[in-house]
């Protein structure tokens, strides 16, 4: 299997219309080794870049109409979620852990060598025991994808994830986690994670295997000690 070089990769970006797939985009079209970046989305990004491609995709519980947009992918980056109590429990179900497999099943056909990137978060349970729907669907998800046939996979679990730009939070336990965030960090600084911060640590394990040499699941506390070396690397 060849490893995609720093001059060649070709990313997909799935969720870059949410808060950490945004940054994941932007991050990748400014990126010196990513050669382009396929947006699959349910809207039209108002973004152009030429090194963008826009796939409109609104059904992602079938991906069989992506397969060409696939083809001869070196890399992905899955950021497409939704908040708990945002929607059904059903409907949380079918976007945490029907369509990341979904949307993985259409990718490693089209492109068996591509590696994978996937949001999941703190807690995650792939045994399926806790009481946390959240955490069970995550889990149910990691489980599928690992057994995928991915060459490289990376996981990563987040804890708080920090918005970094103003936005309107989900709901209330996310609006005190903003409001005290300062203190939460210093306080528990393997708790918190900035979404500009985690975007960049999903793409950079992609194109450059910054995770290689540990992983496939990453906890909080492992993402930012990932951020960390591709800061003192750029020094």
């Amino acid at each position: 299997m060849n490893v995609p070089t720093r001059d060649q990769t070709r990313l997909v970006i799935v969720g870059a219309t949410g808060m950490v797939g945004g940054y994941a985009l932007r991050y990748a079209l400014d990126h010196p080794a990513v050669k382009s970046a396929t947006a699959i989305v349910r809207r039209k990004l108002d973004i152009s870049h030429p090194k963008l491609n826009q796939v409109v995709h609104r059904d992602f519980a079938d991906c069989s109409a992506l397969a060409e947009a696939l083809s001869g992918q070196d890399g992905a980056v899955f950021c497409l979620g939704a908040y708990t109590g945002a929607v059904s429990d059903a409907e949380l179900r079918t976007i945490t852990v029907d369509y990341p497999i979904e949307f993985a099943r259409v990718l490693h056909a089209s492109s068996p060598g591509a590696a994978f990137s996937f949001l999941s978060g703190s807690g995650a349970d792939p045994t399926g025991r806790s009481r946390m729907p959240f955490a069970r669907y995550k889990g149910e998800a990691e489980k599928a994808l690992l057994a995928a046939g991915f060459p490289r996979l990376y996981i990563f679990r987040p804890a708080y994830i920090y918005p970094v730009e103003p936005r309107k939070e989900p709901n209330f336990s996310y609006r005190v986690l903003r409001a005290i965030y300062p203190a939460f960090r210093l306080l528990f600084p393997n708790q918190v994670i900035r979404a500009d911060d985690l975007a960049c640590s999903m793409v950079e394990a992609v194109v450059s295997e910054a995770g290689q040499r540990g992983g496939p699941v990453f906890e909080n506390r492992d993402i930012r000690a990932m951020v960390e070396l591709l800061r003192r690397q750029r020094r």
